[in-house]
């Protein structure tokens, strides 16, 4: 199954309808509601569900956005947050994510999973690759301060990530959804890369699921974090789906497969055709560019 994310289009929009049928138009049959997904777009998004004209295959949390914000901000509410208040409004919208999936037919929700509290490491790293200094002692000693540092805060922020996942999951499993747990680009963001076995490990449920994002993926192996290809191949098995978009200029993502450095080819003996794949692109850029870039993606993994 092969989606297009609104986090594309929704921000020229007012009707959610409009917006979902300009998706189907450009031949999908699903479409995922993104993170950006204001409040006042829910009556035309359930009209078109309603009336059969599209499908959606997924939901970025949080969606809806909370009432009051009117752009995109998956990162607003944090499970591993020390404020009790912040968790518990993460686990609250959550949840009214989770009743807006049951509305839509959706079968899975994409998470973010929090964050430890640390300086910008990842901007750094960023700033070092790009200048073409990935092989200096500066990048070398800052890439090792950040694995450091990180992995000496991480335990109370992992505890209060389950402790709130525990609270929400019952509510998925009943309504029949997957949790996403979407690997991210920051190297501040839970679950680490090897955390996600962990993660796995402590909460058994079946809903609890592996979300690939090939872009934050190439960047991390970019940064020199992980190869890519071995990364998607050890959490195979839990895998439910991918976000697709591709890297160019070694930390520029959501730009259209083909058009950059991620090895898509090499992936493709991993993708199942039960695996949700949900193509997820600038909001800046141009239909020759995503056609072109769907196009380029199907004919490496196929249609299906």
């Amino acid at each position: 199954m092969y989606s297009l994310s609104s986090c594309w289009n929704s921000h020229r929009h007012t009707d959610g309808r409009a917006m979902l049928r300009e998706i189907r138009d450009l031949g999908f049959e699903y479409a995922e509601l993104s993170h950006g997904t204001r409040i006042s777009l829910v009556p035309g998004i359930l009209e078109a569900v309603q009336a059969g004209e599209i499908k959606i295959s997924s939901l970025h949390n949080f969606c809806p956005l909370p009432m009051g914000v009117n752009q995109s901000a998956p990162n607003l509410y944090q499970f591993t947050a020390e404020s009790p208040r912040e968790r518990d409004a993460a686990v609250k919208h959550t949840l009214k994510t989770f009743e807006f999936a049951t509305r839509v037919n959706a079968p899975l929700v994409v998470l973010h999973l929090g964050s430890v509290e640390l300086k910008d490491y990842t901007g750094r790293l960023k700033e070092l690759v790009v200048r073409g200094e990935k092989d200096s002692r500066k990048f070398t000693k800052l890439k090792t301060e950040a694995l450091e540092k990180r992995e000496a805060k991480k335990k109370p922020f992992l505890e209060r990530l389950y402790e709130s996942l525990r609270k929400v999951l019952p509510e998925a499993e009943s309504r029949g959804l997957r949790l996403g747990c979407e690997n991210r680009e920051a190297v501040e963001e839970t679950p680490f890369e090897d955390d996600f076995g962990l993660l796995f490990y402590e909460l058994k449920s079946p809903a609890l699921a592996y979300w690939h994002d090939t872009g934050h993926a190439q960047i991390k192996e970019n940064l020199g974090f992980i190869n890519h290809e071995l990364h998607l191949r050890t959490y195979a098995d839990r895998l439910a789906g991918f976000h697709l978009h591709d890297v160019q200029n070694l930390v520029h993502d959501h730009c259209a497969p083909g058009s950059g450095s991620v090895n898509f080819s090499a992936l493709k003996p991993l993708v199942k055709p039960e695996h949700i794949k949900v193509f997820e692109f600038s909001p800046a850029m141009p239909v020759a560019a995503l056609k072109q870039g769907v196009a380029h993606l199907k004919q490496v993994w196929g249609d299906s």
